[in-house]
């Protein structure tokens, strides 16, 4: 700390985390009038679509004083179109902004943005391979509703292969004491070797199961994700692993009564509509804490804090 670009989990310390968090609970309770980016701007440049990333980032620097210039399809109206490419395209946005938030489909774009850049990037995803922002959301969620982080046990669900918000936040965890990780995953969207070594590495326990009601028992999170249709080669694949592993009432029944349901959203069919009312649904709040999360990374990274 300070840090300039934000381009994956790893690059975070705990006391970092501790601090960001500390930052973002500051946030929540800004007032509207304190303009502490005023005449900042913030260049949202992102080449897929998204909703809750983009929008929090823009209503963060606004609430906090900045002002916004953005393209949401940067791969079909920017002059990537034409061929140009992401360095260049970066080097000509240095000249019109303060900070850089980059959604790309290449995993490794962010890294790549960064080595060219004279102000800072922040990975808003890049392909499969992460999404920082959002482990940092999903981590000050688990602090907000559980009280703690260490000790905690966690099932990450789905498609953990192409899942760069399960990635990440598994990266993070590893920062914890004593934390359980449960890949629950269709056999073609196990979760990567390399995050397997990784938590090898750093001593984290970790199981791969097949049986989600099982999991469901012992766990005090389920982050749930979606399948992503849009990773995979082929409709055949996909078809092998949506619909698999579904929260619905059943699943809520087998849950502790302190646990809670997480999901970076958007969401499909992975959780159905009647999960929604039972309290410890915690996703919809889950991106709202994107809002102070982002908030506080915003501050920090041109404030230097």
């Amino acid at each position: 700390m300070p840090f300039f670009h934000i381009l994956e989990s790893q690059q975070f310390t705990r006391e970092d985390l501790e601090l960001i968090f500390d930052v973002a609970n500051q946030m929540e309770k800004l007032s509207r009038e304190e303009k502490v980016l005023k005449n900042k701007i913030l260049i949202t440049l992102f080449y897929e679509p998204s909703t809750r990333t983009r929008l929090s980032f823009e209503a963060a620097m606004i609430r906090l004083g900045g002002s916004v210039i953005s393209t949401e399809n940067a791969a079909s109206f920017s002059s990537a179109a034409k061929g140009e490419t992401l360095e260049d395209t970066i080097r000509v946005l240095n000249g019109y902004g303060d900070v850089i938030v980059l959604r790309h489909y290449e995993t490794g774009s962010a890294k790549r943005a960064a080595s060219v850049s004279r102000i800072p990037v922040i990975n808003a995803g890049d392909g499969v391979g992460q999404h920082p922002t959002q482990s940092l959301l999903d981590l000050y969620t688990i602090k907000k509703e559980l009280g703690r982080i260490d000790g905690i046990s966690v099932a990450l669900v789905g498609d953990l292969a192409n899942g760069r918000t399960a990635r990440s936040l598994a990266y993070l965890l590893t920062k914890y004491k004593d934390v359980k990780l449960y890949f629950v995953a269709p056999e073609n969207v196990k979760m990567g070797e390399d995050i397997k070594e990784y938590l090898k590495k750093h001593n984290v326990f970790f199981q791969e199961s097949k049986n989600l009601e099982e999991v469901a028992r012992k766990v005090d999170v389920i982050y749930q994700t979606r399948i992503q249709r849009e990773r995979f080669s082929s409709p055949e694949e996909y078809e092998k692993a949506k619909g698999i592993y579904i929260i619905d009432k059943n699943i809520m029944n087998l849950l502790s009564s302190h646990a809670i349901v997480l999901h970076p959203l958007p969401r499909v069919d992975e959780i159905k509509y009647e999960v929604d009312s039972d309290p410890r649904a915690a996703y919809f709040r889950q991106a709202h804490n994107g809002l102070y999360i982002r908030m506080a990374l915003l501050s920090m990274v041109l404030q230097g804090v």
